[in-house]
């Protein structure tokens, strides 16, 4: 297992610059998610750690060897693709042997490897079958094993899951969690879905235009997003205007809250991050913003809510449900807040103006 250092990565094509001034740290063993929009960089990323993408600035180390000439074939890497990339004119057996034929190790430890990661991945029922025999999860597994056979210091995922149908995804993501915990190997892991990537990782970078904006656990990131971009990006959130006086944040319509882990903001105008269930509802009348109903869905467990403001923007509120009578549209709502919950970023929306650590519930 390897501890991966980058350090002030560049990667450019021509005068584009794709990946600017990056730095990481990824811990031995931990699974580490790099995930972003399409065309943040991320896989970008990826190929540098892999070797398949020169770099113009910088350094990549797995734990003290310095990367950045080494040929992809000697990093000793495990790569799964969203493609499965696995032979289709050899049986299973042959596909997940192949890395292992390679290193010409013995024909017993060939074979004994072999069972070991068919087993692993719950395959070995499927080993004599060709790969047009099988279903896309099952074929995602033999990628797996195949990557994971040949014992890598890392492993390397790229969208694993994407060409897989919710039900497979579902399945999968839980198979790669399982066997990266079980095998403790040091995974960095590209996706586009935040469900997936809050699901399966240990830590996540989340990267825009080329940048990580924000690294930590998906509690974290979820709870204390960094800036706007990350705030939006992971989950739902509703953006409102305030302002902060004596530290407490006052929204347009005069209904305030205080703040006490909010940092050096008084006098500024903010942008806070509400998340939908982080509303309360007060349907007669009392301090609150003010608001509309303008429709409602309800889902069983949780009921939705768009609610205008009178500033004419929409805002989305997920409540429990409950055995009362849903609220209906027209009618008029106030609309508190969580206060521990909230975030509060500055008005370009770069900073997080709470303390880390002031998060309740």
């Amino acid at each position: 297992m390897s501890k991966i250092y980058a350090n002030n990565l560049v990667k450019k094509y021509g005068n584009n610059t794709v990946v600017s001034d990056l730095s990481m740290e990824i811990k031995s063993g931990e699974l580490f998610t790099l995930l972003g929009p399409s065309g943040c960089g991320k896989t970008t990323l990826l190929r540098m750690v892999a070797g398949f993408n020169s770099i113009e600035g910088g350094e990549i180390f797995f734990n003290e060897t310095r990367m950045n000439d080494i040929d992809p074939s000697k990093r000793n890497i495990g790569m799964v693709f969203q493609n499965y990339a696995i032979f289709p004119h050899m049986t299973v057996r042959d596909n997940v042997a192949f890395g292992l034929k390679n290193r010409k190790l013995g024909k017993v430890k060939i074979q004994e490897e072999t069972e070991k990661y068919l087993k692993l991945m719950q395959i070995s029922q499927y080993a004599d079958r060709m790969p047009s025999q099988l279903s896309g999860g099952q074929q995602q597994r033999v990628a797996l094993a195949r990557a994971l056979v040949i014992s890598p210091e890392v492993l390397l995922m790229d969208e694993p899951l994407s060409n897989l149908d919710a039900k497979l995804r579902l399945e999968m993501r839980s198979v790669i969690r399982h066997t990266q915990q079980n095998v403790g190997i040091t995974t960095v892991y590209v996706t586009h879905d935040q469900e997936e990537a809050m699901a399966i990782s240990d830590t996540i970078a989340v990267m825009n235009n080329g940048v990580i904006q924000h690294v930590g656990s998906p509690k974290e990131i979820y709870q204390r997003p960094r800036n706007v971009f990350v705030a939006t990006f992971i989950g739902r959130t509703n953006i409102i205007p305030a302002r902060v006086e004596q530290g407490a944040v006052v929204f347009s319509n005069g209904y305030h809250v205080q703040m006490e882990s909010i940092i050096h903001a008084d006098g500024q105008d903010v942008l806070c991050s509400v998340r939908p269930e982080e509303f309360i509802i007060i349907p007669g009348s009392g301090e609150g913003i003010k608001g509309v109903v303008k429709e409602y869905t309800y889902l069983g467990l949780n009921t939705h809510y768009m609610v205008e403001l009178e500033d004419n923007t929409s805002v989305e509120i997920v409540e429990e449900s409950s055995m009362e009578e849903e609220l209906k549209p027209g009618q008029n709502v106030l609309l508190q807040v969580k206060k521990h919950k909230i975030n509060i970023f500055n008005q370009e929306g770069n900073v997080n103006l709470l303390r880390s650590e002031a998060y309740e519930g």
